[in-house]
């Protein structure tokens, strides 16, 4: 009888030590990527992220799987706090927290998003993939508003990532993340059902 094929174990899960190193590589590789772009040297992420180089290339052995795991990895977030949100906190209030993370993933999208479409094999899988997520993501939360009637039944939902990108447009100026901001309580607000009385015409000098 041929000798029986021993079952395969399942992947082991990755030490809690190495999932922490991982984690920590990221964030401080956002925050150098913000401040200073994408040419950020890999060997100053590792110091700043209190890790020897070698653990910083083993979980990321180039420029471009460091860039792409950022640019997921604010994806990822942005798609569990969607969840987060609207377990938590009341429509509306749930839209809004959610629009202004958004912003903030604006941010690493401008300075990263270049160098991505220069990676070898290009990023259209990768763009469709985090697209996809971001219109999911804040899709649920405006029809989670809609159907409380605390936003207008014809809003879409791409509208309010289209003005916010919008933003991004100037996103060199030194306020420009303080406007952003701002855009989101003005669309918040205009996006509130409309009442007969706010479709009347007025008069003037009432």
């Amino acid at each position: 009888m041929p000798p029986k094929k021993r079952p395969k174990r399942p992947p082991r899960k990755p030490r809690a030590d190495a999932q922490r190193n991982r984690a920590r590589i990221l964030e401080v590789a956002k925050r150098a990527f913000t401040r200073s772009g994408a040419d950020v040297s890999l060997d100053d992420v590792a110091r700043q992220a209190r890790i020897g180089a070698g653990t910083l290339y083993r979980h990321f052995p180039t420029r471009d799987t460091l860039l792409e795991a950022v640019y997921r990895t604010e994806v990822e977030k942005l798609g569990a706090a969607e969840r987060e949100f609207a377990e938590s906190l009341p429509p509306v209030e749930a839209l809004r927290a959610w629009m202004l993370l958004f912003v903030d993933y604006i941010a690493t999208k401008e300075l990263i998003a270049p160098a991505l479409n220069n990676m070898v094999g290009g990023t259209s899988k990768l763009f469709d993939w985090t697209g996809n997520q971001i219109r999911g993501a804040i899709t649920g939360l405006v029809k989670r508003a809609i159907e409380t009637g605390d936003i207008r039944p014809d809003l879409d939902p791409v509208d309010l990532l289209r003005a916010l990108i919008g933003v991004s447009n100037v996103a060199s100026a030194p306020d420009w993340a303080q406007s952003a901001k701002r855009l989101v309580d003005i669309l918040i607000l205009g996006s509130r059902p409309v009442t007969e009385a706010d479709s009347l015409p007025r008069r003037k000098g009432l």
